[in-house]
């Protein structure tokens, strides 16, 4: 399959990346030397401006963004996180409507920020959502996708939680006060954490590759969501150390601004539909999940 991947390059797109090898990629790139150091030379790399057609595709992957974490977020940093989802996805779109024989599948990441805080009520496909920045990006960037959908193109959007995996993404950030011993909840510890290890992810965007009937919202998270004081506790359990340091969510509030009510905040996100049209967790539980990853 000729598959053009965005994002290969971020934490997410590396691992995909590897388990498609037995696939013809095209890695769409700004700089291909240091894309091509990263991912290896048996790919073609590509910069967006320079692709006038889609029809030589059977697939589109598409997992470009900022990381929403990197920054504060200034009202500049907020249109940079915008605008690098938006933007991409929007000429994903209109390359998939201009093309003769477009690809037959278009993947495009969203993420569970599309709910805003939930509370502690469980979450699904069909739930509404609280209108904070993290729902308006995942709103327009699933609408830019969504133009694409047609007889000759399906689209799939999984609203991604939290990865776990090795050297990278969330976890990265947790780890060292942890293995410190200086590890613990956030306030109460009440908020959910919707968790996804990396090799599921991977195996969903797979599964909607090769699954023809796949098209729409999936929650792209484990069927066991916890609460941050549980995910404390067990990341703590896996290093073998206390989880006993409350961080006080004012001083997150302090130090991160506006963007600490991503760990202040959370929600219980359930994989309805995934299940319900035939996926397979390998990791639904959280304990299994992390004593791999850390």
């Amino acid at each position: 399959m000729k598959i053009l991947i965005t994002g290969a390059t971020g934490f997410v797109g590396k691992q995909l990346v590897a388990s498609l090898k037995a696939h013809q990629l095209t890695i769409v790139t700004r700089n291909p030397n240091s894309a091509t150091e990263q991912l290896g030379s048996n790919h073609s790399y590509i910069n967006i401006k320079d692709i006038v057609t889609l029809d030589d595709f059977d697939a589109v992957i598409n997992l470009a963004g900022e990381p929403i974490v990197g920054k504060r977020w200034s009202k500049k940093q907020k249109q940079v996180i915008c605008d690098s989802r938006w933007n991409i996805t929007q000429q994903l779109s209109n390359l998939i409507k201009k093309s003769n024989t477009p690809p037959h599948t278009f993947i495009s990441a969203s993420a569970i920020g599309y709910y805003g805080r939930q509370g502690t009520a469980p979450v699904d496909e069909n739930s509404g959502f609280h209108d904070e920045f993290s729902h308006q990006i995942c709103k327009k960037w699933e609408a830019n996708a969504l133009v694409a959908q047609s007889d000759k193109t399906r689209v799939c959007i999984p609203r991604i939680g939290i990865v776990l995996g090795k050297q990278g993404g969330a976890l990265a950030k947790m780890l060292p006060p942890f293995k410190l011993g200086l590890g613990g909840p956030i306030g109460k510890g009440k908020q959910g954490m919707s968790w996804i290890h990396m090799e599921d992810l991977v195996g969903l965007i797979k599964w909607m590759l090769d699954t023809p009937s796949a098209k729409g919202i999936y929650n792209a998270t484990a069927p066991n969501p916890v609460s941050n004081a549980d995910f404390s506790m067990a990341l703590a359990q896996a290093l073998n150390r206390p989880a006993k340091i409350i961080t006080p969510p004012l001083a997150l509030r302090l130090a991160m601004g506006e963007m600490s009510e991503l760990l202040t905040e959370g929600q219980f996100v359930l994989p309805t539909k995934a299940l319900a049209e035939g996926f397979v967790f390998k990791y639904s539980k959280l304990d299994d999940a992390i004593i791999t990853v850390v």
